[in-house]
C-alpha cells in the first residue's frame, strides 16, 4: 500500500484498542461455538493480528508476527485464514491479496442470500472500509441463467476523507 502523500496516515477512528480486540475475539468464539466449530489457538491468534491491524494485512505479515520470538509455519496460518474467512470473520481483499476483519458485525453471514460486501480502499494510506450493499439484482440475473451466486465482493479504490 502506497503512502506517497505527505500527511499523517494514523486513522485512530477505525483502530480497535486492546479492549475492542478482546471483545471481537469473544464474539468470534461465541460464533464458532454456535456453529459447532472450535476457535483454536492458531485461529484466535490469526484473528487477533488482523483485528489489531489498521489496514488489510497480507498472509506473510500474519506469519511474521504470529509468535513474538519467530514466524509461524505458513500452513498453520493459511488454514486459520481459510477457516476465519469461511466463518465470515475476515474478508480477503482480492486486489491486494490481503485480509481484513469483517466490520459489519450487525449482519448475518449465514443467510440464504449471497453475502454482498464492498470495500472502499484508500490508494494513499491503505485504509479499508467495509460497506454492505443490496446486490439482489445480480442474484436474480444469475438465477435466471441457472447460476447460483455464493459470494459477491466489490472493491472501490480512491481516497479516504483523511487523504483527500
Amino acid at each position: 500500500m502506497s503512502t506517497a502523500c505527505d500527511h499523517d496516515h494514523d486513522h485512530h477512528d477505525h483502530h480497535l484498542d486492546a479492549g475492542g480486540v478482546e471483545a471481537r475475539l469473544a464474539e468470534a468464539r461465541k460464533l464458532c461455538e454456535a456453529q459447532g466449530e472450535r476457535m483454536t489457538a492458531p485461529r484466535q491468534r490469526t484473528l487477533e493480528l488482523i483485528l489489531s491491524q489498521n489496514a488489510p494485512m497480507k498472509a506473510y505479515d500474519v506469519i511474521d508476527r504470529f509468535h513474538p520470538d519467530g514466524a509461524a509455519k505458513p500452513p498453520t496460518v493459511y488454514r486459520a485464514l481459510g477457516f476465519l474467512e469461511q466463518m465470515g470473520l475476515i474478508h480477503r481483499i482480492e486486489s491486494l491479496n490481503a485480509f481484513v476483519a469483517c466490520q459489519g458485525h450487525d449482519h448475518d453471514h449465514d443467510h440464504p442470500e449471497p453475502h454482498s460486501a464492498a470495500f472502499l480502499l484508500c490508494e494513499c494510506c491503505g485504509q479499508s472500509e467495509e460497506v454492505m450493499l443490496d446486490l439482489s439484482s445480480i442474484d436474480r440475473k444469475a438465477a435466471a441463467s441457472g447460476f447460483k451466486v455464493r459470494r459477491i465482493t466489490l472493491e472501490a479504490k480512491g481516497l479516504c476523507k483523511a487523504c483527500q
